[in-house]
């Protein structure tokens, strides 16, 4: 007995020792993670230091954060201890890699860029503790995209034939051009500690401020008592917080926990529940005002000012969400289920004891309406949350705050070892014109034909997302496909010009200096057809395009088919999160839920088809950079399009459709979101797809009451 009483003895005090040891550590990752984030505060709000610098700081605070919450073993033994080693000479090399750098790049410059020893060594244990950083965090893939990157302009350049062909660099202008140049600290690492950083924390402050209850408190009382209402508090409240939090999966795991419970529980099949879930937390990432990290990106590449191009992203993202509500309210027709009888708030109400949560992004919107940066705007509201929160019953003390910058930085950083990391595959792809070669083949693909082009990047993006995350597969999609994108979406542009005879006289005259043997046809009183004018400007050089292009579209014009080309490639890296092989917003859903993860994948796929269809809108129709009318025009008309073809998905929209309404319904709703139908087309479409559901709601709806009716007399 005594034996068996000083083993339990000796036990616990191993257990509470290893507690203790665990305690320790989570302590001091606190404490670095608070330290990271003010220490970024700093620099976006104060600090004149060196772009370049920061982020090689940057690089070196999130690896050593990365390091303590991931080590290399977690296990006890001499594993844990060679774990512990390596953990330990990797942040030794972090630290003084990230520090060479700042201390010795003038050095270099002062030498001609003629590498040493030191040089060499401290290029290439940064590049190397990045690819590691990177494998912890996320898995193998990205850091062998890397690899392969730098293996291309290395080595296997000179081998490959054809259009890839590339004569190869050496080593020491690679290392050069990737550790003191542009690749790890250049303008992608830049995003990551400025806009990055600064609105997730600003997300992570809200969700510590009680924002994220407030949201789903509001969406009930706006929209719970709507039938279905349990799914449109799933959309309202994962489009609130997405659009602030800027993560898909962050948003299912916070948002999901209490949505799709609620939805199984009103009636909605658990596959749904969790579909509906993930589809909406995806749908965060395209609404403003934060779109997660790839949108500030898109702005350093475009040169587009964040301000407009969330501006132009808010009906698209507005329609998307629309949809899901679409396929919520036909779900819940269809099975029959009624309003929650819970919602017992009103909007007033809980705007009125919450209305301190919505102030701090109106006051980030305020600042960035007035010119205010965007990094600046952001710092500010995140600091007056802490203000703010004293105006409620439950204020913001030193704790929550400290917690705050705590959460920022951890959930930072993921995202920053990526974008460090991932700049080194971006500068490959650059020096070695991999960009450009790529956009050429997709043009000779695709030829004139937008929809091919267009169908090939949707099938790229989704192998692509099969593997990387979605900043960083909209990162590799922009670098590779957008300007093939640009310029066909340019052309057909151009194209509708000379067809209509609409061409201005510079232009026009313009191309017929630069095309003599065809310069009557630009004056003849027959209309060109669409395979001349492609043919006459596809005959080209580039450079004479461009300038016939600004000759023809004011700069505005021209910005807004830039950023079209970008969302169109925004929107397609989205679908790896809900489209299977690999979707891990739907199965983070799928495992709250508890269902399968593939079946819940294709749920969750047929959800958010919209993220195929608004794409066809940016490319065939002004929904970017026209006017009101014309995009309220294509919002409806869209709308009324997705309604008509879910109601054929599921054969039923208000009440149930029989075979031929139901072929009626998906004729129609593929004439409506078809972009490039006539406008007269949709406009009788439209009236009978209305004049069709108003049948359903009320007539077939009476007939069914008087029916009962009858039925009831007959008793």
């Amino acid at each position: 007995m005594n034996t068996k009483a000083e083993n339990n003895s000796s036990c616990s005090a191993i257990n509470n020792f290893t507690e203790d040891k665990a305690n320790r550590k989570e302590r001091v990752i606190y404490i670095v993670a608070v330290c990271l984030s003010i220490l970024h505060l700093y620099f976006n709000i104060f600090s004149t230091l060196s772009d370049e610098y920061i982020s090689s700081i940057h690089f070196a605070g999130y690896g050593i954060l990365a390091i303590m919450m991931i080590p290399l073993w977690k296990n006890h033994g001499f594993r844990r201890k060679i774990g512990l080693a390596i953990d330990f000479l990797l942040i030794i090399g972090l630290c003084l890699s990230s520090f060479y750098f700042i201390a010795f790049s003038d050095a270099l410059a002062e030498r001609g860029y003629d590498f040493i020893l030191p040089d060499w060594i401290a290029s290439i244990a940064a590049i190397a503790i990045s690819l590691e950083l990177v494998r912890r965090s996320m898995g193998w893939i990205v850091p062998c995209l890397i690899c392969v990157g730098l293996s291309y302009v290395l080595f296997f350049g000179p081998y490959v034939e054809g259009v890839f062909h590339f004569a190869g660099l050496g080593a020491e202008t690679v290392l050069f051009r990737n550790y003191f140049d542009d690749g790890l600290f250049g303008p992608i690492a830049k995003i990551s500690w400025s806009f990055v950083f600064m609105f997730i924390l600003f997300g992570s402050m809200l969700v510590k401020a009680g924002t994220g209850d407030f949201i789903m408190r509001l969406a009930s009382a706006s929209v719970g008592r709507f039938i279905g209402g349990p799914g449109l508090v799933s959309i309202v409240a994962s489009g609130l917080m997405g659009s602030v939090s800027g993560s898909a999966i962050a948003n299912t795991a916070a948002t999901g926990v209490i949505t799709i419970p609620m939805m199984k529980k009103s009636g909605f099949p658990a596959k749904f529940a969790a579909a509906v879930e993930a589809g909406a937390s995806t749908g965060g990432q395209l609404i403003p005002p934060v779109m997660g990290a790839g949108v500030f990106i898109m702005s350093s590449y475009t040169q587009i000012p964040y301000l407009t191009i969330v501006g132009a992203a808010f009906l698209p993202g507005l329609l998307y969400f629309c949809s899901i509500a679409v396929y919520v309210r036909i779900q819940a027709k269809r099975l029959n289920l009624k309003p929650m009888d819970d919602a017992s708030t009103t909007v007033l109400q809980e705007l009125k004891t919450g209305w301190h949560h919505l102030l701090p992004i109106t006051l980030l919107l305020v600042m960035m309406g007035f010119g205010y940066t965007p990094t600046y705007a952001a710092g500010c509201a995140a600091i007056s949350i802490w203000i703010f929160s004293w105006f409620s019953k439950t204020p913001m003390g030193i704790k929550a705050l400290l917690d705050a910058l705590a959460d920022g930085s951890k959930n930072c950083m993921q995202t920053a070892v990526l974008l460090v990391a991932i700049g080194v595959l971006v500068n490959c792809i650059s020096i070695s014109s991999l960009g450009v070669t790529f956009s050429f083949m997709i043009s000779e693909w695709a030829g004139s034909n937008l929809l091919l082009m267009l169908l090939m990047i949707a099938v790229a993006s989704l192998i692509i997302g099969m593997g990387l995350p979605v900043t960083a597969s909209y990162i590799v999609l922009a670098t590779l496909a957008a300007p093939a994108i640009y310029n066909l979406m340019a052309q057909h542009s151009l194209v509708e010009l000379i067809i209509n005879g609409s061409l201005p006289e510079a232009a026009k005259n313009m191309l017929a200096l630069m095309q003599p043997a065809q310069a009557e046809l630009l004056t003849s009183a027959q209309p060109l057809s669409r395979a001349e004018a492609f043919s006459m400007l596809t005959s080209l050089p580039p450079e004479a395009r461009n300038l016939i292009l600004e000759q023809t579209f004011t700069a505005a014009r021209l910005s807004m088919l830039l950023l079209s080309a970008h969302m169109i490639i925004f929107w397609l890296s989205q679908d790896s999160n809900v489209t299977p092989p690999v979707c891990l917003v739907a199965f983070t859903a799928a495992s709250i839920a508890k269902t399968p993860p593939m079946a819940t994948g294709v749920e969750a796929w047929k959800t958010a088809k919209s993220l195929y269809i608004v794409p066809l809108l940016f490319a065939y129709t002004p929904f970017i950079g026209g006017s009101l009318p014309e995009m309220l025009k294509i919002f409806v008309v869209s709308l009324i399009g997705i309604y008509a073809l879910v109601a054929a998905i599921y054969g039923y929209a208000e009440t149930k459709l029989s075979g031929l309404a139901r072929l009626f319904s998906a004729c129609s709703g593929v004439i409506l979101i078809w972009p490039t139908a006539p406008l007269a087309l949709h406009l009788i479409i439209g009236s009978c797809l209305l004049g069709f559901l108003a049948y359903q709601m009320y007539f077939k709806r009476r007939d069914h009451h008087l029916g009962f009716d009858r039925y009831c007399r007959n008793m």
